[in-house]
């Protein structure tokens, strides 16, 4: 599964609006957002648009790092 890193995260409320923005995103699903690991999982097609994921999250109010595919 493609992960990112998400940096600015402190609590419940911020992993619900971190899953809020990228299931905004067509494609993205079976979101997981661990909040120890600083980090978002998801199932996604493999042509998914990485500035996108990092925009949103951005959106958001957090900090976008490092992409898994």
């Amino acid at each position: 599964m493609p992960s990112i890193h998400v940096g600015g995260m402190s609590c419940q409320h911020c992993v619900q609006s971190v899953t809020r923005a990228l299931s905004a995103i067509p494609g993205i699903t079976d979101i997981s957002v661990s909040l120890e690991r600083g980090e978002a999982t998801f199932q996604a097609p493999k042509d998914l648009d990485w500035d996108a994921v990092r925009a949103a999250i951005a959106k958001a109010g957090f900090e976008p790092g490092k992409e898994e595919a």
